[in-house]
């Protein structure tokens, strides 16, 4: 049978996992479903045992979706951010080119919400795709067998597949690009990320000030909410601390365009007081004055690639992780 054809393999059975990890099928049940009653290491076994034979919980009986037609959720943390909608796009492109269904939920960046969402698209979906938070024990418990994969976070163990983004080298780019015009303080405005280490891009930041021999310390660097508003307030107050900054980076675009307005309203001129610097490369850049020079990553090929890992782990298949890396696209603020 053909990987690309759309059609979903003999469904493997509740009762195949029991018998293969040699327990009761309530225990089978029980592990799938996170119900507790059981040790924790034979809850590992068992959902070890159902992911390599590709059991997932059916959801046919339940008549939810046609039974040969193979259906992705998709699980991001906001579906307003200009990013999100991007990679959701990606993702039904290329699920469209398979047949396949593609179901969207969103967190809301509420870490409860999503494990709920994940238990109830278990029971619909043949895969998941998602910015998830918690650690893979817990996602392990409320996925069951159901195959997923990762977007933008590191892995504790193995266990699924993922998609990554070489965030290091895009920021890189845009340091050697700002160093290469003589800049020598330059600040950082950073967020929280929806997923993984919420400190790396501060360390990758910390990271190449110190390899371009910056004299920019921990006061250099302000943290604030991902949102055009955070922005704005990340820049103000970077600015009354260190108002000699030639330069700022900003943990994506939103954040980028609220500095820009605080820059203007402060009347710091950009680029030619204080130059700066987003990262995603989102469209909405290219519309403010002057356009916004950016880490530019592809977020529809980032769904792609995501799509590609669900195709290797429905043929059977672990993936080891793809990475994704962005380009320093150069505009007018620096």
């Amino acid at each position: 049978m053909s990987e690309t054809s759309g059609s979903v393999p003999k469904r493997t059975t509740l009762r195949d996992v029991a018998k293969a990890a040699g327990v009761s099928h309530q225990t089978v049940s029980r592990a799938i479903n996170g119900k507790g009653e059981i040790d924790p290491e034979t809850q590992r076994r068992v959902l070890d045992v159902a992911r390599q034979l590709r059991y997932r919980p059916s959801r046919f009986a339940r008549g939810l979706v046609r039974p040969d037609v193979v259906s992705v959720g998709v699980i991001v943390p906001d579906v307003v951010n200009p990013f999100f909608p991007e990679f959701i796009d990606g993702v039904i492109q290329a699920a469209g080119r398979q047949d396949w269904q593609v179901v969207v939920a969103s967190t809301q960046y509420d870490q409860a919400r999503e494990l709920t969402l994940l238990r109830s698209l278990s029971q619909q979906v043949d895969v998941i795709v998602g910015y998830l938070t918690h650690p893979d024990e817990e996602l392990a418990a409320s996925v069951g067998g159901v195959p997923l994969v990762v977007v933008d976070r590191g892995l504790d163990s193995p266990t699924y597949a993922s998609v990554e983004i070489d965030a290091l080298t895009g920021i890189r780019e845009a340091m050697d690009h700002l160093t290469d015009r003589g800049h020598r303080k330059i600040g950082m405005i950073d967020c929280v990320p929806p997923c993984g280490d919420p400190y790396a891009r501060r360390r990758m930041f910390q990271t190449l000030t110190a390899e371009h021999e910056l004299t920019v310390d921990d006061s250099w660097i302000v943290t604030v909410e991902q949102s055009v508003a955070g922005g704005n307030a990340g820049f103000r107050e970077l600015w009354k601390a260190h108002p000699d900054a030639t330069a700022v980076l900003a943990f994506n675009d939103l954040v980028a365009i609220g500095a820009h307005q605080a820059a203007r309203d402060l009347g710091v001129r950009v680029p030619e007081d204080c130059a700066l610097v987003g990262f995603d490369g989102l469209t909405i850049g290219e519309l403010i004055e002057p356009p916004l020079t950016t880490v530019h990553l592809d977020k529809r090929r980032l769904g792609e690639l995501a799509v590609q890992q669900v195709d290797r782990l429905l043929s059977g298949e672990l993936p080891p992780p793809v990475v994704l890396t962005p380009q320093l696209v150069i505009r007018r603020t620096t």
